[in-house]
This record gives structure tokens, C-alpha cells and sequence, in this order.
């Protein structure tokens, strides 16, 4: 089912709500993540900036889950279908600024992906991160398709397929961001 046809002042509103859910959910896991471990910096130091692996924290919640958006049930009002929007609850991993919230044990690739975030919210930061990841979803009309992800998944998938072949994450995204591919 398409998503519905928003109105100019419909979007900045859910860009606006998404930036402040991204910001307090930060400001409730934060106290509660650890930094990175020093095995986990070693892997990823080829590939990231010393400034992320630095500032990431992560959270592992065995039980709990991220909750949805406290405004889903508007943009169930507006239009939107239980089955288009993103469940949180269901991803193995979020990432809010600088600090990763995980629903299990994370791996080196989940790791990785949530990084690229890291290192997105570094460079956009976080209202232009939530604007760009709204318009991509919402032109986009997935989860999947939203370029913010796509980015992530390249090269998290890059990474899984030689990682032993360093790159920087920075560069990568710095070029999606010149190429105005956010």
C-alpha cells in the first residue's frame, strides 16, 4: 500500500517529531550504555574515525525493546498503515546520535552498520539527519529504500565481505553527502 500524500506541513511536523524522539530516546539510554570495548575499537579503527569509536555507546537490552514513535498513532491518522511504518521493536539495533541501543548480542556487521549512523548524525547532524531520513523514507516508501540505510548497508556489507580491506566510513559517507545522494 503507497504511502499517503503529505502536505509540506505534514512532513516538517514528522521531521520534527522525529528529531526530538531520536533525542530523548539518546537521553534515556545514554546513562544506561557502556563506551566500546577495546576489541571492538580494534576491529573498526581502520574504518572509523577515532571521533566515533571515541563517543559510541551501546546498550544491550536482553528483554526490553526501543519503543515505536509516541507519535505513530497521528501519522496512523493521517494516512499511514501499521504495516508501513518502521517497527523499533523488531530491529535488531537502533542508533540515536552517538549511542547504539541493541535487541541481543551485537555482531561486528550490526556494529558496523549502526556506525555509519555514528558517523551520518556526525556530519549531518541531528535535525538534517532526521529530515533526510523522513524525505527518504517517505519518497522512498520503505524502510529499505531510504538512502541513509541504503548507505549503511553498502558498507556494512562491504566490510563483511573483506574486512581486512580498510576504508574510511567518513570519506564514504562525506561522498553521499557532496553527491547529494541523502
Amino acid at each position: 500500500m503507497p504511502l499517503p500524500k503529505l502536505h509540506d506541513e505534514q512532513v516538517a511536523w514528522i521531521i520534527e517529531e522525529v528529531a526530538a524522539y531520536i533525542h530523548e530516546q539518546r537521553h534515556f539510554f545514554y546513562p544506561r550504555a557502556a563506551s566500546l570495548n577495546p576489541n571492538q575499537k580494534a576491529v573498526l579503527q581502520p574504518f572509523f574515525p577515532l571521533s566515533a569509536l571515541d563517543s559510541t555507546r551501546v546498550v544491550v537490552l536482553p528483554i526490553e525493546r526501543v519503543p515505536n514513535p509516541y507519535f505513530y498513532p497521528q501519522l496512523l491518522a493521517i494516512g499511514f498503515t501499521p504495516e508501513s511504518l518502521p517497527d523499533f521493536s523488531q530491529m535488531a539495533a537502533v542508533t540515536f546520535v552517538d549511542t547504539i541501543v541493541s535487541h541481543g548480542k551485537l555482531n561486528e556487521r550490526t556494529l558496523f552498520h549502526e556506525l555509519v549512523h555514528v558517523v551520518q548524525y556526525e556530519k549531518l547532524g541531528l535535525h538534517t539527519f532526521a529530515a533526510k531520513y523522513v524525505r527518504g523514507f517517505l519518497k522512498g516508501g520503505s524502510y529499505e529504500a531510504i538512502p541513509l540505510e541504503i548507505n549503511a548497508y553498502e558498507l556494512d556489507a562491504r566490510f563483511a565481505s573483506a574486512p581486512m580491506n580498510s576504508f574510511s566510513v567518513e570519506t564514504e559517507v562525506q561522498r553521499w553527502i557532496d553527491a547529494g545522494k541523502f
